[in-house]
This record gives structure tokens, sequence and C-alpha cells, in this order.
């Protein structure tokens, strides 16, 4: 049977998963892009969510327009109520792998709101295990809904400080584009992107258009747009190697992101 393999799956039969030498000739072959034509779109839980019916409405009938002419993967964020299940649990001194469990039943039942929302025109719900099914879902009805939190649940790691998930609904929403090899990566807030500070809380705070991960590292900013794991993961990133932020309780900035134009901030790995 060996015979039938090429070097590199003998080589990988044989050696030591460990050597890194080995491992780096797996990268070899460019990785294939699974849905090269879909979007991933991620709805904010605190920033669009737990606005309720003034935030949540238009934004879904902006998406739902644009679903004869762009394929659409729609996660969604957890928001307030699981920043209370941290802090509940927090304080009764449940580990991280526990915390990430209550982070990601919030998170599903925004998924499965949007979806009742969504449900007169067909868009399905999945879970993980569904995945699989998603190249089917997306041909047939061009959209589907799943919860951002990625399922690491008791296997999440721990943070460097404190206990909250570092993984959550941006690092979860993030990982499907670019498993799957996505036409870009759209994260739906109530702020026109990134600021060099909050700009809730900060009115001097001066929007960022355009930045690397490098750069960022550079400014050390105390408050980002997106979870600081999405950065990391996009330095080693070899399909989703650029975000997109955008505002969407702006009426046709999601039409225009679907539509590849800069609005908002983008961030590349480069």
């Amino acid at each position: 049977m060996n015979e039938l393999l090429t070097k590199l799956g003998q080589d990988l039969i044989q050696g030591n998963l460990n050597d890194s030498e080995l491992i780096k000739q797996t990268s070899e072959q460019p990785v294939l892009k699974i849905l090269p034509h879909a979007q991933v779109v991620k709805i904010g839980g605190q920033s669009i969510i737990d606005r309720g019916r003034n935030a949540v409405y238009p934004i879904l009938e902006e998406i739902t327009e644009n679903l004869d002419s762009h394929k659409i993967i729609i996660g969604t964020g957890a928001g307030t109520r699981a920043r209370h299940a941290y802090s509940v649990g927090a304080d009764l001194g449940m580990p991280t792998g526990v915390l990430s469990v209550l982070g990601t039943f919030v998170s599903m039942q925004n998924a499965r709101m949007i979806h009742f929302l969504m449900a007169k025109h067909g868009i399905p719900f999945i879970e993980p295990i569904q995945f699989p099914q998603l190249p089917l879902y997306l041909a047939e009805r061009n959209a589907v809904v799943f919860f951002g939190m990625p399922p690491y649940i008791f296997w999440q790691r721990n943070p460097d400080h404190g206990r909250i998930p570092p993984h959550r609904t941006d690092t979860g929403s993030y990982l499907i584009s670019e498993v799957f090899g996505t036409k870009s990566m759209i994260y739906i807030k109530d702020e026109n992107g990134l600021y060099t500070d909050d700009p809730k809380k900060n009115k001097n705070a001066k929007f960022i258009p355009k930045a690397t991960v490098s750069e960022l590292e550079e400014m050390d900013l105390n408050d980002v747009v997106v979870e600081r794991e999405v950065l990391e993961m996009m330095k080693s990133a070899e399909s989703r190697r650029s975000i997109q932020i955008i505002n969407g309780l702006v009426p046709g900035n999601i039409t225009k992101a679907l539509n590849g134009e800069h609005v908002g901030t983008i961030i590349t790995a480069d």
C-alpha cells in the first residue's frame, strides 16, 4: 500500500507528527477553497441583536434583499446575556470550559431567533453537526444561520488572564470563513469600524479605515472592535487573510460590503 502513496504520505506514516520539518511539507499543496463564492456575515450580539426590532429587522431585510446575488453564511453573537452568565459563572468559580458552554447556548438562542425571523424565506438554522450539509443549503436557499461560538466548550483553552473564554463568536465566525475559504468575513457592528479607542466612551477617538495586524500590534490599542484571537489567527491564516467591520445600522452598508466595496474598516494579515 505504501507504494501507492506519495513521498509525503509515506513520510507521514513512518515519521513523527511532532517533527516540524515534516509538518512543513504538508503545506506544499495550496489549500482548497471549499466555498469561495460564499460570504460569512456575523451579526453582533450586544451591538445589534440586543437592540431588538429597530436594529435587527432592517439588517435582516437588507440581507434578504441580497440573497439573489450573494450566498451568505450568517453567524450570531451572544451579547449581554452571555456577559451576565460569565459574571455569575466566574463568581461561582466555574472554569473557562464551563463558561464557554454557557456562552454557547446564548449565541445559539440568538441564532434561533434570527432563524425564525428569516424562516419565511426558507433560511435554515444549522448546528456544527450539520455543516457537511452547508453547501446544499447555500445552493438551495443562498443563506444559512449558525451560532458564532466555536464548539470548543469544555475544550476551550484557558486565556492568559482571567477566565473568560478567549475564543467567542467573532472567532467562531472567522474560523468558518477560514476553513471554507469564503470570499469575505464581514462583522456587522453598531460602530463604523475600528477606532483608536472606544468611540462610545471617548469622543476624540480617531477612525481607522484600514490597518494590518502588525500595525495594530504596534498601536497597542486598549480596545479593538473584534476579539484579539481573530487577529492572532489571521497571522497564520491560509484563506481568510482579511476581515471587514461595518456599521450595520447605516442602511446600505451591508450591501456595499457584500459587493466588495471598502466601507467601514478592513484589517489585513499583511
